[in-house]
């Protein structure tokens, strides 16, 4: 008999979808399972849940009203009671429900008063529960997101969670819920069912959940995949050798890929999250295999008609609830299209397209039926085809996304590498020590012709803040030296695996503080997160030397922030990259004045104190009045200039 498998992802924000879920997904569809994906607000799901119920009952009664035009109604209803009205008087009106309208009013109230009850806990609905997790920063919305879940499943030991934090600290896990997590990867056997000898981290991942949702994943029209696994490396700031032990040097992709591609269509671009992939002496065939896939220098693909992939999938049973919602997202964007006169000239196309659209209720998704769908489909084809499909050739790219190792780079490898459309390659820069090793590679990566890079940098470890900054100059030198691009992103050390702090994200270094910390993510929010190659905007951002970016570590962070509104002599130092407002208040210019000038035993007292980032009067007054002077330009807040 089928089973009822929800798999969950905890509502935060992130930019890659589950890989792991999307394989699980598949692996449940496989043997027959029901698979229901969901992220987003826990209690309006469960509200939902019941709501679908709800309208199966409610049609059962009376099947000739449109109970799914009340669905949003009924659902805020379910969830919040008095606060949503009841849609009392509109059955009572209708002539369909007039003889069973106290019938039909009590299931309604019924159901309001099992979400009040926690009717989903005390009778789950589903045999297996899969919750995913993410970095451990996330802890108190993952853990909750455990909690809820595993309510709604109807046997405690069908409840599996895995990924990143379940890897590093399970033991955590454990405690807060209940239950034992699985630790590393789905590479065994037999891990969700005894009696199964797939191998679920090698099967092709599910691409249709991700269209159950409304959350959007910033990464799209993509495949996502693995060729190795794992890193013999045993950095000390990395979890990988966590969650994934052992080192893989090869796993195939092409398999993967035509799967993925006859069931939901080519995709354009090529996403890898390999972890370290100069190490596999399998280099040279993953490179190979990659253009196979066709993913060479220079290629470029069309996309498929996204109407004709929905609509197949429709017809075959793929994943209802996906498809039902990626057809009426089409039709609106067929009906936008035909509202343009560029587009479409014929007025009675655009009028009949709006009419059988709303005929039969294909306009929103909670009234949008599969029948109803299928029935639109002779018509709606050609059009689709003539006015909002118009397929054109793109570049494809591929990204080993977590970057490569600097220290494996030869010149034969990134002449490999230069074979396939890779942009950027992405180059790990955490520690000065290494500034060596990193100029080689990028000098070697060069001269095989690859001038889009970008790097990681790691902050907030073991090194200097002044380190953080000869880094990314190092960046911008090399960016003039060789004509190339590097794009670099600063990312700030947490240890994930600590019990003291895996929680939160406060962790401070041994040679950083609060203020350092927070004046890089001031500058980094000005510069969207990256350094680009520009040396003027490098200086305008960072400083232009050491003696400056010090300086801007320790400038109240608003002046930091909104620097040349308020920096009369780098305004017009820099005037010629930002577009300035008229006036400059030369705040900065005070505070530089009454900082630089306090003597060494005032900066003894001073510095202290700014570098913990607490400004609060207890916490200025110290009462030397040219210290205190200097720390009331610390309280100035961003929306006070």
């Amino acid at each position: 008999m089928p089973r009822d498998v929800l798999l969950i992802e905890p509502n935060y924000r992130n930019k890659y979808p589950p890989m792991g879920l999307m394989k699980i997904s598949t692996y449940y569809k496989q043997r027959g399972d029901n698979v229901r994906f969901h992220k987003g607000d826990l209690q309006h799901f469960a509200a939902s849940l019941l709501c679908e119920e709800l309208i199966r009952l409610l049609f059962g009664v009376c099947p000739e009203m449109k109970w799914r035009r009340l669905i949003p109604t009924l659902t805020a209803y379910i969830r919040y009671g008095k606060t949503a009205n009841i849609p009392e008087e509109e059955i009572r009106k209708n002539e369909a429900a007039q003889d069973d309208a106290d019938i039909l009013i009590d299931l309604i109230r019924d159901h309001r008063t099992k979400f009040k009850k926690k009717d989903l806990f005390t009778n789950p609905r589903f045999d297996v529960v899969c919750v995913t997790t993410l970095f451990t920063f996330e802890w108190a919305i993952t853990i909750d997101t455990i909690n809820f879940a595993k309510q709604l499943c109807r046997d405690q030991s069908k409840v599996f969670v895995g990924g990143i934090a379940s890897s590093i600290i399970p033991m955590e896990i454990t405690k807060e819920t209940g239950i034992e997590p699985i630790f590393g990867i789905l590479d065994n056997p037999g891990r969700l069912d005894a009696d199964s000898d797939a191998i679920i981290d090698t099967m092709p991942l599910d691409y249709s959940i991700l269209n159950e949702i409304d959350y959007k994943y910033p990464a799209t029209d993509a495949y996502f995949s693995y060729m190795t696994r794992g890193c013999p490396n045993k950095c000390k700031f990395c979890a990988v050798p966590k969650l994934e032990p052992k080192y893989q040097n090869y796993t195939q992709l092409r398999q993967q890929l035509e799967a993925a591609q006859e069931r939901f269509g080519d995709q354009k671009n090529l996403i890898l999250l390999d972890n370290n992939v100069l190490e596999s002496d399998c280099f040279d065939r993953i490179i190979n295999e990659i253009i196979a896939c066709g993913f060479g220098k220079g290629a470029t693909y069309v996309p498929p008609n996204p109407y004709e992939i929905a609509y197949r999938n429709l017809v075959d049973g793929i994943n209802d609830r996906a498809y039902i919602r990626v057809m009426v997202e089409l039709y609106d964007m067929l009906l936008t299209k035909c509202s343009n006169p560029k587009v479409c000239r014929d007025t009675d196309v655009r009028d009949e397209l709006y009419k059988r659209i709303m005929d039969a209720e294909c306009n929103q998704v909670h009234t949008a039926t599969k029948v109803a769908i299928l029935g639109l489909h002779e018509y709606i084809q050609p059009l689709f085809r003539k006015y909002a499909y118009h397929p054109m050739p793109r570049q494809r790219i591929v990204d080993f996304n977590q970057g490569i190792d600097g220290r494996l780079i030869t010149q034969e490898n990134m002449e490999m590498l230069a074979r396939i459309n890779i942009r950027p390659v992405r180059i790990a820069f955490d520690s000065w020590k290494e500034h060596l090793i990193y100029e080689r590679a990028i000098h070697t990566a060069a001269n095989a012709g690859l001038t889009n890079l970008s790097n990681y940098m790691l902050y907030n470890f073991e090194e200097e803040p002044v380190d953080l900054y000869r880094r990314m100059k190092l960046s911008v030198e090399l960016c003039e030296e060789l004509g190339v691009n590097i794009y670099s992103f600063p990312m700030k050390y947490h240890p994930i695996d600590d019990p003291k702090w895996f929680r939160n994200r406060d962790y401070i270094g041994k040679k950083w503080s609060k203020k350092y910390i927070r004046a890089v993510q001031a500058v980094l929010t000005s510069t969207r997160g990256k350094i680009g190659p520009s040396k003027l905007f490098f200086e305008a951002a960072f400083g232009a030397d050491e003696a400056e970016f010090n300086e801007i570590m320790m400038m109240p962070e608003a002046f930091i922030i909104s620097r040349f509104e308020h920096d009369q002599a780098k305004r017009v130092r820099f005037n010629k990259v930002i577009a300035y407002a008229d006036a400059c208040d030369t705040l900065t210019d005070q505070w530089r004045e009454a900082f630089f000038t306090l003597t060494t035993e005032q900066r003894a007292v001073i510095d202290p104190i700014i570098k913990k980032n607490r400004f609060a009067d207890k916490d200025i007054n110290v009462g030397d009045p040219a210290v205190h002077a200097v720390l009331r330009f610390y309280q100035i807040r961003r929306q006070e200039h």
